[in-house]
């Protein structure tokens, strides 16, 4: 730029600082804040969408002008300390050339949005506040401009308790914003460790973490039966050929990648319970179908076997390919209804990202964790056909394994049974395998290490069996239906509440009502609490959906403490024992 220009765009403003002195300070500039939600929580944020209108035949420095001595706009907040304004979206800017100028100017002209994200502190109590929105900018036109001020409008935002349903609002508006970030709009989710954790590392060390977390998933109870279920499956399917074996662990482990991938993405992106698949009748039926499959190919009645054709391209591959990954696909469900603290917050994680290739890229490694040992447990189970004399007591293995998997089928058809018998079905289907095994079954008799296990398994299944169908005098937590109306009627005492989110398929609900709910402290602690159970095994209907919405429910088993000023303090996902659910209770209470 030309000494002569420089001072020529000088004296400008120069100028139009004394004619604003002189009173020409225009309204040229409005703007309107508009949130993404009706209600915000604390710990939470939150999108807003600022539509700025400026006046025809002005226009004002954009956010990156091109030289250094002008002035850009910059969009603030004051005001509350506990709203902070953590990112800012312009608009795209576009180029003015001045009539005495060369060089162009960044500006924007006419309406244009920008978007920002606000945190907002976990400090803040429910209530309705203000937040004031400053855009400072200056305005020019092609032969003046005036002095750098600032316009501002108010944002009446309301911070809601963890009760409180929070929708979407504005879509219309924000469709104009070009947001560079991501909030969650449909539920705010509070950061919590697996969160941290993630964002403060890097995406090949919060790979790592995460396939650790789907090696620890092992652990949980709904992993327990894939155990037997692998063993007996590669048990007679390559005849210890360790490569055919790795071949068969390997599909077996990929098609579990696949089904926890889909079904974690998917869950992540709905807001579905983690599982929510398991609630339709079709794919019930459709899984235990499988299992019953599977089961008849243990007894011999068939193989899974690849087409012809493939086997000789494959070079006279064995059968079991197909089966193999079939298999796996099927297990990923099977895994599904154990979300633990883990899986939740890997979830919410992936929810509040938006992205689904990162969920897929997230949730595909968390499988090949949790399918990682079942490689070396496929080839070391198939390895047993090499011991002397395997093919008749290998048979009678198979055999109870295929009892196994016949059980699996009937667990999962059990929330389509009605409650009156489905208690019982398991139980009494245990006592005649038990008694088959022990009268009828007389392969590899024979052989004395067999006899002895096939008769002390199936005394233990009898034994469970009786257990399961004996009456007892256990006592429990004392609960209640949950309804709107319950909530409402009996808490006219202001007393605190305790809400146990639970599903008929889920294990660990099963454990906490066996051994945390039934621990005398636990009963003696809840009797100043109002306590509800929700039942959550048919998530796919309106009612329910309607509860997971209310009050953020993203798996099973989920229990939430209450205090008794209705603020939910404690939220408890996955099975917790009774020393930390008793000292829990006492926080609250």
């Amino acid at each position: 730029m030309t000494y002569f220009r420089k001072i020529l765009i000088l004296f400008l403003f120069t100028f139009a600082s004394a004619y604003a002195q002189f009173g020409m300070n225009q309204d040229l500039v409005k703007i309107k804040t508009f949130n993404s939600l009706d209600k915000v929580y604390a710990g939470s944020e939150f999108k807003v969408a600022v539509k700025i209108n400026i006046d025809s035949t002005w226009h004002i420095n954009s956010d990156k002008p091109y030289e250094d001595y002008l002035i850009p706009t910059e969009l603030t907040i004051e005001g509350d300390e506990r709203f902070k304004l953590n990112q800012v979206a312009y608009p795209e800017a576009h180029d003015f050339n001045l009539s005495f100028s060369e060089t162009p100017l960044s500006v924007w002209e006419g309406e244009v949005f920008a978007g920002a994200l606000i945190e907002v502190s976990d400090e803040v109590e429910p209530g309705i506040y203000s937040i004031i929105i400053n855009l400072d900018y200056q305005a020019c036109n092609d032969i003046t401009c005036l002095a750098p001020t600032v316009v501002q409008d108010t944002l009446i935002v309301e911070v809601a308790d963890r009760q409180a349903i929070v929708n979407q609002v504005n879509q219309d508006i924000f469709e104009n914003v070009d947001l560079a970030f991501t909030a969650s709009v449909s539920q705010t989710v509070e950061r919590d460790v697996i969160t941290s954790a993630l964002e403060e590392s890097g995406l090949l060390l919060a790979l790592v973490f995460v396939f650790l977390g789907g090696l620890a998933l092992n652990l949980t109870p709904c992993v327990y039966p894939l155990i037997p279920i692998t063993i007996g499956y590669f048990g007679w399917q390559s005849e210890g050929s360790t490569g055919k074996l790795f071949t068969l662990g390997l599909l077996f482990v990929l098609g579990m990648a696949i089904t926890y991938s889909a079904i974690g993405v998917i869950t992540a992106l709905s807001g579905a319970l983690f599982g929510a698949l398991l609630q339709n009748p079709i794919v019930i039926i459709i899984i235990a179908a499988i299992f019953v499959a599977l089961s008849l190919s243990m007894f011999g009645l068939y193989e899974f076997q690849l087409p012809s054709g493939l086997v000789a391209k494959a070079g006279g591959a064995k059968s079991g390919l197909f089966g193999a990954l079939f298999m796996g696909l099927t297990m990923g469900i099977v895994a599904a209804p154990c979300i633990g603290p883990f899986v939740i917050g890997l979830v919410t994680y992936v929810a509040a990202k938006g992205d689904p290739y990162f969920g897929l890229l997230l949730f595909f490694v968390l499988a090949l964790g949790l399918g990682f040992p079942y490689l070396f447990l496929a080839v070391f189970s198939g390895k047993i056909k090499s011991l002397p004399r395997a093919g008749e007591w290998m048979d009678a293995v198979k055999h109870v394994f295929g009892f196994i998997l016949i059980a699996m089928a009937l667990y999962f058809l059990l929330p389509l049974l009605p409650k009156s018998i489905s208690g019982y079905v398991l139980p009494v289907y245990m006592l005649l395998v038990g008694i088959y095994l022990l009268v009828f079954e007389k392969l590899a008799n024979k052989i004395l290490g067999f006899r002895i296990f096939k008769i002390v398994f199936s005394v233990l299944i009898m034994a469970i069996a009786v257990y399961a169908i004996s009456p007892t005098d256990q006592n429990s937590v004392e609960w209640t239906p949950y309804s709107d109306e319950a909530l409402t009627q009996l808490n006219d005492k202001h007393r605190g509440v305790i809400i146990d989110f639970y599903a008929d398929w889920c294990i660990p609900c099963k454990e906490l009502d066996a051994l945390t709910f039934t621990d005398q402290r636990v009963i003696d602690e809840s009797k100043s609490f109002i306590t509800l159970k929700a039942d959550m095994t048919k998530s796919l209907a309106p009612e329910v959906e309607m509860l997971r919405e209310k009050y953020n429910i993203l798996g099973v088993p989920t229990v939430l403490i209450i205090d008794n000023s209705g603020v939910e303090r404690q939220r408890i996902t996955g099975f917790v024992n009774a020393d930390e659910f008793l000292e829990l209770m006492k926080v609250v209470n």
